[in-house]
C-alpha cells in the first residue's frame, strides 16, 4: 500500500472521530469548550447546526481522499478530486492558526495538533 493510501485511511480515522464528536455535541454533550471558539459548554441550536454541516464535510472530504487514492472509485473527474484534495489541504493548513488563536485553552491545545495533523496528512495524499 502507498504512503498516499496510508495517509488516507488515517486521515479518514481522524475525520471519522471528528464526527463522533461533532455527534456528541450536536446532542448536547457538554463538550463545548473544544470546539467553536469554546465559549458555550453545551452548544446552541446555531453552533449545533454548524456542526452537523461539519460531519457532512468531514464525510465528502473522506471521499474525496479516497478517491484521490484509488481506494475509492471515481465519481468525479480526476481533475477536479485532485484539485479538491489541495484545497481541502488548504483549509486543514487555514484551521491551523485559527485553532492557534483559540481564546479556549482546551480547544487551543486540543485542536490546534489535530489540525497540523490533518494538514500534513492531507498534503501527503494530495502530493500521492
Amino acid at each position: 500500500m502507498s504512503p498516499a493510501a496510508i495517509a488516507a485511511i488515517l486521515l479518514c480515522v481522524l475525520l471519522g472521530a471528528l464526527a463522533v464528536f461533532q455527534l456528541a455535541l450536536v446532542f448536547g454533550a457538554p463538550l463545548g469548550r473544544f470546539a467553536w471558539g469554546g465559549a458555550d459548554r453545551v452548544l446552541p441550536r446555531a453552533k449545533r447546526i454548524g456542526s452537523v454541516i461539519s460531519i457532512l464535510l468531514y464525510a465528502a472530504f473522506a471521499w474525496i481522499f479516497l478517491m484521490r487514492v484509488g481506494l475509492a472509485p471515481l465519481a468525479l473527474p480526476e481533475i477536479v478530486v485532485r484539485v479538491a484534495a489541495w484545497v481541502i489541504f488548504g483549509y486543514f493548513v487555514l484551521g491551523i492558526p485559527l485553532n492557534a488563536i483559540s481564546r479556549s485553552k482546551p480547544e487551543r491545545y486540543t485542536m490546534t495538533p489535530v489540525s497540523v495533523v490533518l494538514a500534513a496528512l492531507a498534503l501527503i495524499v494530495a502530493l500521492g
